[in-house]
């Protein structure tokens, strides 16, 4: 019988990326991956908020995630993803440039972000790097990447195009 304290604890990490960068999070943040889709734009939104999708009768905000980290996009193709994630209370869709795989990986495998780290992401953004065999991958804290302020501001958007689309029904 298996010693059950030496059991090795994993995640399980939904796998993407943005330009040249892999990055990583976590499976049960993540609501559903689909193709891009057609998105509204929303006036004086921040650069990074794309607009709004309506998805299956729920109105989301989408973010390009590429532009909130700072990073180079391989820009839109048909391998470019919008995965739907939940941050904190929110459902928010997130631009990315491809998703590849869902990757268990250990926990002895997940270090701290190394304090000089060789990417261009805020430290605050990052939950740590995964290795696996001979790459690796940038975890990120979803729950970071987006500010309360921001996620109220977003929240706020898309309550004023509900009831637009409600005055429009009637």
């Amino acid at each position: 019988m298996a010693d059950v304290g030496k059991m090795k604890e994993e995640v399980q990490l939904v796998v993407f990326k943005i330009g040249e960068e892999e990055f990583g999070v976590e499976i049960n943040q993540v609501r559903e991956i689909g193709k891009l889709i057609s998105i509204t734009r929303m006036p004086k939104a921040p650069v990074f908020i794309e607009g709004v999708v309506n998805l299956r009768g729920k109105i989301i905000t989408v973010i390009d995630l590429a532009k909130r980290l700072d990073l180079p996009s391989a820009g839109r193709t048909d391998s470019t993803r919008i995965m739907v994630v939940e941050v904190g209370e929110d459902t928010v869709g997130m631009i990315v440039d491809s998703v590849s795989e869902v990757l268990r990986l250990s926990t002895d495998n997940i270090e701290d972000t190394p304090a000089l780290i060789d990417t261009e992401v805020h430290k605050q953004y990052l939950r740590g790097v995964g290795k696996s065999e001979d790459r690796l991958l940038i975890l990120l804290d979803l729950n970071e990447v987006l500010s309360t302020e921001e996620i109220r501001h977003m929240s706020k958007h898309v309550e004023s195009v509900k009831g637009s689309e409600k005055k429009e029904e009637e």
